[in-house]
């Protein structure tokens, strides 16, 4: 497993795309909308999010700066 600090500022367009990995996000700070597949929910500081290998997901209205500590499993590959 590998994991990261991953932080979009408010307004920003978050232009990630699928992943090989599964991904875990944790919420350390801020507000906005995640959509993971066919969900689309608000999110702020303590929520989770799971993002399955190869699911589309993404972070849109994003109000107060993001910023995530994301987990990938296996460790995210190159």
């Amino acid at each position: 497993m590998s994991c990261g600090i991953y932080v979009l500022q408010a307004g920003e367009e978050d232009k990630q795309q699928p992943h090989n990995e599964d991904e875990i996000y944790y919420v350390v700070s801020g507000a906005a909308h995640a959509k993971v597949g066919a969900e689309d929910r608000e999110i702020r500081a303590g929520d989770i999010i799971f993002a399955k290998a190869h699911e589309g997901h993404r972070f849109h209205n994003i109000t107060d700066e993001l910023v995530l500590l994301v987990v990938f499993a296996p460790a995210m590959t190159r």
